[in-house]
């Protein structure tokens, strides 16, 4: 797959940072955590991986130090789901399937996030991409949300590419999306300038990046890669409570959008 001509500089950092294999990373899962995000121009993404160093190691897969992603989140037609994040409501759910295309492998997954505030990420290892909620899909959507299969559907497409670092302590998980690009229906979005950075920890606790973070006084503005493509594409849908977010997003990186 091409790599975008802008990853170039950060790309020379992620060589000099130390590697992480898939299964040395199976201790640091995290698939019940808290999270953390922040938001920012992608031209600060060099330096960034530089200072972190130091404190981190790269995911690194046959020589590959990122990865591409397809994301389809499911929602019902009047997009509940979507419409909950941007109420504030805690108890909610995420619907998705997930592809790496670099590997081919494809998952069904339920995000939770408490009312503690906590994350709590179920899935389940499907052998084709065929976009259908059936067997353990089915069992795993019914169990985990109040949704059955005939109460959701397609709700919008993101393709992405990701780097993932892990703490040389490994208790801490930190993912960088950048690239986005959304698709909904005949419409497409695309934030190639945006990087979405999300700590992920068993439990607060000290953090190199958030101190690095702090140094550069970015601020741990929060942004949901679903509730953005909606915000950004889906007619007729709740934005008020979003506008903030949505201004300091289109400022940063203007988006084009079809």
């Amino acid at each position: 797959m091409q790599v975008p001509e802008k990853t170039i500089d950060f790309l020379n950092v992620l060589e000099i940072m130390d590697p992480i294999s898939l299964d040395e990373m199976n201790d640091v899962k995290l698939l019940d955590r808290t999270d953390l995000k922040f938001t920012f121009h992608i031209s600060q993404l060099p330096k960034i991986l530089h200072k972190a160093t130091e404190h981190y190691r790269v995911l690194t897969i046959d020589n590959n130090r990122f990865s591409h992603y397809e994301t389809r989140y499911f929602d019902t037609p009047g997009y509940e789901m979507y419409v909950k994040h941007h109420n504030g409501k805690l108890n909610r759910n995420k619907v998705r399937f997930r592809t790496y295309l670099d590997s081919g492998l494809h998952f069904f997954e339920i995000k939770f996030k408490t009312n503690k505030g906590r994350t709590i990420k179920s899935r389940v290892k499907r052998e084709t991409n065929d976009y259908s909620i059936t067997d353990k899909a089915m069992q795993l959507l019914e169990n985990k949300t109040p949704y059955h299969p005939e109460d959701v559907c397609e709700a919008i497409k993101i393709y992405y590419n990701r780097i993932t670092l892990v703490n040389k302590n490994t208790t801490e998980r930190l993912t960088i999306d950048f690239d986005m690009k959304y698709i909904l229906g005949d419409k497409t979005a695309r934030y190639e300038n945006l990087v979405i950075a999300e700590v992920k920890q068993d439990s607060c606790a000290h953090s190199d990046f958030v101190c690095l973070m702090n140094e550069l006084k970015i601020k741990d503005i929060s942004m949901s890669k679903y509730c953005l493509g909606i915000a950004s594409l889906a007619e007729n849908t709740k934005k008020n409570n979003f506008k903030r977010k949505m201004a300091y997003v289109n400022n940063l990186c203007n988006p084009v959008q079809n």
